[in-house]
């Protein structure tokens, strides 16, 4: 006898076990349709719309786990050619160890005094140990200088970076305030 139908949702896991979420049909009513317009890309780095190749040397780091500084935090030798925050929002990717072939989102890459540090945003299944080696590639916050700078992919930049945002919205024009002489946001000056 049927009781329910639904979709697999989020799924959690903690150590050897995992909890799985199921949702009503209804569900399809929050997913999005059409295209998004937000400040920031839709894209997802690597994807077939954003078209970087995260397999070239410069977007992709192979190290190794020398010291732990939490459960989810470690120090990583092998990076150092990489500047800090290179990896932030990347993905890391076991390739050795207990944890060999899971991949987990990069919270923090930082490179200072003390070395090359990781923070990752969930814990592994396993414990990391030191020694364990692993892939990681850039990371990307979405923006458009990201992608003009770091990246050089404006032409796959799938956001709209000039749409107004909420403070555009609850502003109201006031005489002799920066913004209100007619000009486009180009800096052109407009003609009646």
């Amino acid at each position: 006898m049927l009781l329910a139908k639904g979709v697999l949702g989020e799924v959690r896991r903690e150590g050897s076990a995992f909890t799985a979420e199921v949702r009503s049909l209804a569900d399809r009513l929050n997913q999005e349709s059409g295209r998004l317009c937000t400040a920031a890309c839709t894209a997802d780095l690597g994807d077939a719309r954003c078209k970087i190749n995260l397999a070239e040397p410069v977007f992709r780091g192979v190290g190794a786990v020398t010291a732990l500084s939490g459960t989810s935090a470690f120090m990583a030798s092998g990076l150092g050619n990489y500047p800090d925050g290179w990896f932030t929002g990347g993905r890391l990717t076991f390739s050795s160890g207990a944890n060999s072939g899971v991949a987990i989102e990069v919270k923090r890459h930082t490179v200072d005094s003390l070395g090359v540090g990781i923070a990752l945003w969930q814990a592994a299944p396993e414990p990391i140990a030191p020694g364990d080696a692993f892939v990681v590639t850039a990371g990307c916050d979405k923006l458009l200088a990201t992608c003009r700078d770091r990246f050089n992919n404006v032409a796959n930049f799938r956001g709209f970076p000039h749409i107004p945002g909420n403070d555009f919205v609850m502003s109201y024009p006031s005489p002799g305030k920066p913004g209100n002489d007619g000009a486009s946001f180009g800096g052109e000056v407009g003609h009646g």
